[in-house]
């Protein structure tokens, strides 16, 4: 069979893969190209007599070639539309060992039009997490509680509390807390919300507490349950280490719960990081909206600690949070039909001095989350909270922190730790 035809106009129902391919010494770039086609498709290594129309008929297409991009057409015959996992290991399996390749790296995917009317999406998204905490005209703000490990169940809450009362929106777990021996899930669950309430009490505002139930699926359900049981509208899952079966398993379980899902992306960057070989983070990033994500951590173009450059993370930005992107250099185009906006988050070494320099870059649309930069303020939590709070307030106003700073001593103190 031949899998090159750049004759071939992809079909609305194709799912479409941008690939960057690096050939081993000997081969050429359409011959490394036809053989992605062929072993995330139908084919195999040598000739075999058992192909029969059908598969002649569903083969991939290699239909466009800028060296080193690559662009294959799939058939959705070739998939079982609803199962991410085996979409993964044709698109995203065998074809990163084979020998003749160098490198190979899935930059892109578009999803036909029948597979999306198989997921739910976002089942509360942009609008309803807005609408739940009654915050239009700013970009919600939250903290994480540092340090990550460490904290008994009331020593966890009481932070939380400090940076809801200064001004925060939401607080999360970090990563790699779930459910230690020195601060059990449940007990910290219970303890934090109680002071969530009192929070909102005391501030008059919407205050939110997302709980990490990362675990076995199994558990993942009574720890989401908890949560529900206590009036949490959150849950956290570490997406990259559960898989995508679990996140599906999930996402399904929490069907009509109104429950927003927190998407942390722990782990992505073992095989995104690379630019020559692996999944890039976009990808990562459509699966996810795909799923039914409501929030999911996409980096903080080039401010703060965490690797990945402007140009990136605005187009990653763009593909959850848009119902239609257009195709523009190499980039896919996508309809996402009914399926609803994924709420980027900025997390990562952020302090309030960064925020003029990300809604610049991001716009109002995001989640800026604050660890260190909250929590290391001169005063401690609540002042960092304060701090950045300003810092929002300034940036919406028009106005420069420094002199928003003249007029409140949290800002000035969060300014002349971090930006002198």
């Amino acid at each position: 069979m031949n899998f090159i035809d750049k004759e071939y106009e992809p079909k609305e129902d194709d799912l479409i893969c941008l690939f960057r391919i690096e050939p081993s010494k000997n081969y050429t770039i359409k011959e490394a190209a036809a053989n992605v086609a062929k072993e995330s498709s139908v084919g195999t290594w040598t000739h075999i007599g058992t192909v029969n129309e059908r598969a002649k008929r569903i083969k991939a297409r290699v239909y466009d070639i800028d060296d080193p991009y690559v662009k294959i057409a799939y058939p959705k015959e070739l998939f079982e539309l609803s199962s991410i996992p085996q979409l993964l290991s044709s698109v995203g399996g065998n074809i990163f060992g084979m020998k003749l390749l160098d490198s190979l790296r899935l930059e892109d995917i578009r999803f036909p039009k029948k597979m999306l009317e198989k997921f739910h999406g976002p089942q509360v998204g942009i609008d309803g997490i807005r609408n739940l905490f009654s915050v239009y005209d700013r970009p919600m703000l939250g903290t994480i509680v540092k340090p990550k490990l460490g904290l008994g169940p009331k020593e966890h809450a009481k932070v939380a509390y400090k940076a809801w009362k200064g001004g925060l929106d939401i607080v999360k777990d970090d990563e790699n807390l779930t459910s230690m021996s020195f601060n059990g899930f449940k007990k910290r669950v219970d303890e934090t919300m109680k002071l969530k309430e009192r929070a909102e009490k005391e501030t008059g505002e919407k205050k939110e507490y997302m709980g990490n139930i990362t675990a076995p699926v199994s558990e993942m359900k009574k720890r989401a349950d908890y949560l529900i049981g206590k009036g949490s509208n959150y849950v956290m899952i570490d997406i990259i280490t559960i898989g995508w079966s679990a996140l599906q398993e999930m996402r399904e379980y929490l069907v009509g719960k109104n429950v927003v899902i927190h998407c942390h992306r722990a782990g992505h960057a073992a095989f995104t990081r690379s630019k020559k070989h692996g999944i890039s983070m976009l990808t990562v990033a459509k699966l996810t909206r795909l799923i039914g994500g409501d929030q999911l951590h996409i980096g903080t173009a080039g401010i703060g600690k965490m690797e990945g450059d402007q140009k990136k993370v605005l187009k990653i930005e763009e593909a959850i949070e848009s119902m239609d992107v257009s195709e523009e250099g190499r980039r896919l185009d996508q309809n996402w039909g009914n399926i609803d906006k994924t709420f980027a988050v900025a997390s990562g070494g952020l302090h309030p001095g960064g925020l003029p320099g990300l809604v610049d870059k991001m716009g109002k649309d995001i989640i800026a989350q604050f660890g260190g930069g909250c929590h290391g303020h001169p005063d401690g939590t609540e002042a960092g909270a304060r701090a950045i709070r300003q810092a929002c307030r300034a940036v919406m106003n028009g106005r420069s922190l420094e002199e928003a700073s003249m007029e409140n001593k949290e800002l000035k103190k969060a300014l002349d730790k971090w930006e002198k």
